[in-house]
């Protein structure tokens, strides 16, 4: 018995938007549907949308589902989460987004809110023109024959939702649970995903790193200088006092005290404490202020 949440619960045995929309000729609406699944293999989807052409946005959406209890939640959810939404901010609901109106999916049962988004892109791509056959994800070699899965698209999904292990591939896209021939070429991907994060993880360390030795201009030492000194300026004020930048030679910081602060006869400790040592820590630690 699977452990769904009261939300799965309630939109399986009272789903919203469930249905088709009739072609009217209304003006300024087109109606198109997307598809996806089989049922053949168990859950199929239909999408239907109901779009503002001027507006680009979704005015209605409704769902045709043969599945189980997380297809139909499924597709439910984003036909609450998609109405309203332009077709842009549309196409960037995800999968996880949709399990996570739902309070949570079985793992296994992850490949119903991915049916869910795909069905969305192909809607949304038909009315657009583009053919499924044109999308990305679906080009490239077929890994699993089973269920028409290819490369692109158990990379993708690898990748949107972190996934390290086969048995989580085959929860979201069902790649490897027919026949089981596919199991060593999602192996493959998921080893090249992972080498591929940690080539990147490397790259942008070492440009940290590189970026940290590169010697400031005068403009980036001026603009972290005035960042310290407007972050201690608050302080000096609650004691009636105040700061301003008056010029920057090489590595020392000229500043004029104001208020209480330039009266002061602890004057030397603040410029030395509160402002000094913060200018040495975060912006160069060869830095020394004076007073003019």
């Amino acid at each position: 018995m699977w452990d769904y949440t009261e939300k799965v619960l309630e939109l399986f045995y009272n789903p919203k938007n469930q249905g088709t929309i009739d072609a009217l000729d209304e003006p300024g609406t087109a109606v198109v549907f997307g598809e996806v699944g089989s049922i053949a293999c168990g859950d199929a989807l239909r999408l239907h949308l109901k779009i503002d052409i001027a507006a680009d946005r979704i005015l209605d959406a409704r769902f045709q589902t043969f599945g189980c209890t997380s297809a139909i939640a499924s597709s439910s959810a984003l036909t609450e989460l998609i109405k309203g939404l332009t077709l842009d901010e549309a196409l960037r609901v995800t999968n996880r987004e949709i399990a996570e109106f739902l309070g949570g999916l079985p793992e296994a049962k992850m490949h119903c809110s991915v049916m869910g988004q795909e069905a969305l892109e192909a809607a949304i791509y038909k009315y657009r023109g583009i053919e499924l056959e044109a999308h990305d994800e679906d080009e490239g070699t077929l890994v699993c024959s089973c269920f028409g899965i290819s490369e692109n698209r158990i990379r993708r999904v690898i990748i949107e939702n972190n996934l390290t292990e086969v048995e989580q591939v085959t929860s979201y896209v069902k790649a490897g649970g027919g026949c089981g021939s596919c199991l060593v070429g999602i192996e493959d991907i998921l080893a090249s995903v992972q080498q591929e994060k940690a080539a990147t993880s490397k790259r942008l360390q070492t440009e940290l790193a590189t970026a940290s030795q590169r010697p400031l201009t005068p403009i980036q030492k001026i603009n972290r200088i005035q960042q310290v000194l407007d972050e201690v300026r608050p302080m000096l004020m609650a004691d009636g006092g105040d700061v301003e930048l008056y010029d920057v030679n090489g590595d020392v910081v000229q500043v004029i005290l104001k208020g209480a602060c330039g009266s002061c006869a602890s004057s030397t400790a603040t410029l030395k404490g509160a402002i000094e040592t913060r200018l040495k820590e975060e912006v160069l630690p060869s830095l020394v202020v004076e007073a003019v």
